[in-house]
């Protein structure tokens, strides 16, 4: 299994680039960088740190087809391909109702058929030949005013749902699961898009062998809160909560107050690689055994990313 990381948008720009060439140097397969909103913009952090980076991949994990039109889309992978060399990997995922519609005023309808059109057209546009384009979501007659140097960079899909995942195992070149993947959902996942799809998912590190107790306190913040996003879902189900504790999760989430008085140890073990290096060197083997390919480290902007590295790199044997 192959390591990854992934930035927080809460890392102010200059402490991304750092972070990134961390990332590198520790032989990382992929830079991923988030963009929630209303963080900071992957694209600008993308291109810097493109220009201080010679091998990793940068990914853009992920993006919305609501915010950014397809065509916009296009022109901005495009171009950071040509800074990067050809390194550069495109994220997307459909968003949800709560940062679209809640925050943005954005109407949040159809994101699965919205999803699709914007996968086809992307790929379209970056060929570099003209597009005639007329769906349910989109209408588009246009043409790149360039050939970018891939006319098939990789896509890669933030999707959960059944149907999505679904449209994913047959549009794109892999999957980027959520936080709190356990073995079994990933297992699940791979039996139904296929051996081929590269699969990667972002993964809770927390490791202090002198005090695991503690490494293992400081993850059930993280659980707790998305366990309540996820709330009653395959994710949770496939893992093995029952509905009324998924949705007592989900109430705390909703009300400000993530219930970790619910994250016991079983659960943490079924969610994280926390507590000893042991214990995360187990989970990441019960992952890459379920058929992950990557396992991207999540930033913890608390804990210093080298230090998350080095763990990381030493759990998965390197």
């Amino acid at each position: 299994m192959r390591l990854a990381f992934s930035i927080s948008g809460h890392r102010a720009a200059g402490d991304a680039v750092r972070v990134a060439r961390a990332a590198e140097q520790a032989g990382c397969d992929t830079v991923w960088i988030t963009e929630d909103y209303c963080e900071r913009g992957a694209f600008a952090l993308a291109g810097a740190i493109a220009a201080v980076t010679e091998r990793v991949r940068i990914g853009i994990g992920v993006i919305n087809p609501w915010t950014r039109h397809p065509a916009l889309i296009a022109m901005e992978l495009a171009a950071l391909d040509e800074v990067s060399e050809g390194r550069a990997v495109l994220g997307l995922g459909a968003s949800n109702p709560r940062w679209m519609s809640d925050q943005l005023g954005i109407p949040f309808d159809r994101p699965i058929g919205r999803l699709t059109e914007s996968v086809d057209l992307v790929r379209a546009l970056m060929t570099g030949e003209p597009v005639r384009h007329h769906g349910a979501h989109f209408q588009v007659e246009a043409t790149l005013a360039f050939t970018p140097p891939r006319t098939r960079p990789p896509i890669v899909l933030g999707v959960k749902g059944p149907r999505a995942l679904a449209m994913a195992a047959e549009r794109a070149d892999g999957l980027l699961l959520s936080i709190l993947s356990s073995a079994p959902y990933v297992a699940s996942v791979r039996e139904r898009v296929g051996a081929d799809l590269e699969l990667s998912a972002y993964v809770g590190l927390s490791v202090d062998d002198a005090d695991p107790a503690a490494a293992r306190d400081r993850a059930r913040a993280g659980v707790a809160t998305y366990l309540g996003v996820h709330g009653d879902h395959e994710i949770t189900r496939t893992a093995g909560l029952d509905p009324e504790r998924c949705a007592a999760f989900r109430a705390g989430w909703r009300a400000g107050a993530p219930r970790t008085d619910l994250v016991d140890d079983v659960l943490l073990d079924v969610f994280t690689a926390a507590g000893t290096l042991g214990d995360a060197a187990r989970h990441l083997r019960g992952l890459a055994d379920a058929g992950l390919d990557v396992a991207v480290i999540r930033d913890a902007p608390e804990t210093d990313p080298t230090t998350l590295l080095r763990t990381a790199s030493v759990a998965l044997g390197r």
